[in-house]
């Protein structure tokens, strides 16, 4: 099977996962002349109202991946938490972009960690946990505060245990199922940025500009381009994207989140986290930029030329969380704001309704 074959307009991509990622992919290959077909468990998600077909089966049911895979010319996912086995079945017999590879070395936090260090790329310190015994050890190297988090399934502040003097660390192992797990130690930064960027299949690497994020409740609240921060930093934060992204051959958008650290010889960067897909703090280039992530991830997998990344001006997109999205009549009201509705049927605590981009000219 030719894996680097261009496709060209009329041809179908299978998305994996069918949330408002796949949604908004789907509505930017649309504009290129391009169908999506969904392959997801859930009948009431996003991505289906806006693609040409859909097929809803467990993730491990192969007979209905096989018939999936048999429908589309590529595939790609919009989530990372999908079964890496699943995209190696589907790899067998469709491209998929990016690569099985980059799922299953992202779904895991200490093989992430331990493949950004191996780069020279530096992460905050942390250590492998897989029992009490171990815990207690890595606390005694790392220190307090230190966050706990589950080496696998976590987001938006999911599956983690911020460990401060006093903490309990058995009663916090235990409140994270007892699963292998990974301490890290608290960074204390000055600002939290990610790089957004797209490489394709020819090695084209190109960046958006560098956001700076603020997080309510471990949930993104708003990203804000251009970040606040030096051409330095914003060089090398682009510069470490590309390297992370050379390294794992990698084929679509990424994101990687980063903290901003004061030191006495100035600031750095630490890597925090690898999303590999499109990422919330990159909703602000559907309206801010040339090319938004969901058109440029959708070209690099079809092995389109990628678009230009030119921001139109200053930025600020900020989430729709929960009961946030009653207000979209006065944001439709307000001067410059463009607002992005996910078609989700119920507003609950800390789920994302929608976004809305503010441009400043």
């Amino acid at each position: 099977m030719n894996t680097d074959r261009a496709l060209a307009p009329g041809a179908r991509i299978g998305i994996v996962g069918g949330g408002q990622l796949g949604r908004m992919l789907a509505l930017a290959a649309a504009r290129l002349g391009l169908s999506c077909h969904i392959f997801t468990p859930g009948a009431d998600e996003p991505a289906i109202e806006v693609a040409a077909r859909a097929t809803l089966a467990a993730y491990d049911d192969q007979q209905a991946l096989a018939r999936f895979a048999d429908s589309v010319d590529v595939v790609t996912y919009e989530f990372e938490n999908i079964p890496a086995a699943t995209a190696e079945f589907l790899q067998k017999l469709k491209p998929v972009r990016p690569s099985p590879r980059v799922l299953a070395l992202t779904q895991d936090r200490l093989v992430e960690k331990d493949f950004v260090a191996k780069l020279g790329i530096e992460v905050a310190p942390y250590a492998q946990v897989d029992d009490p015994g171990a815990l207690a050890r890595a606390v005694a190297r790392i220190g307090r505060p230190s966050i706990l988090k589950t080496r696998r399934f976590g987001y938006d502040g999911k599956g983690q245990a911020l460990l401060k003097e006093g903490s309990d660390l058995a009663v916090a192992f235990r409140s994270l199922g007892g699963t292998p797990s990974i301490l890290e130690g608290f960074v204390p930064f000055s600002a939290e940025v990610s790089v957004v960027a797209a490489r394709g299949s020819d090695g084209e690497f190109l960046a958006w500009d560098v956001g700076e994020n603020l997080h309510d409740n471990h949930i993104l609240d708003t990203t804000t381009v251009p970040a606040n921060i030096s051409d330095d930093l914003r060089h090398r934060a682009h510069d470490m994207a590309r390297r992370i992204a050379e390294a794992l051959d990698y084929v679509g958008v990424l994101a990687v989140e980063m903290f901003v650290v004061d030191g006495p010889d100035g600031q750095k960067l630490l890597v925090n986290e690898i999303a590999p897909r499109v990422h919330n703090s990159g909703h602000w280039t559907l309206d801010g930029a040339v090319t938004s992530q969901f058109e440029q991830h959708i070209r690099a997998v079809c092995g389109f030329p990628l678009g230009s990344t030119r921001a139109h001006g200053p930025v600020v997109m900020r989430n729709l969380i929960g009961d946030d999205v009653e207000n979209w009549r006065e944001l439709l009201r307000q001067p410059g704001a463009c607002l992005h509705l996910y078609g989700k049927s119920e507003a609950r605590p800390g789920r994302k309704m929608g976004h809305v981009t503010f441009l400043k000219t």
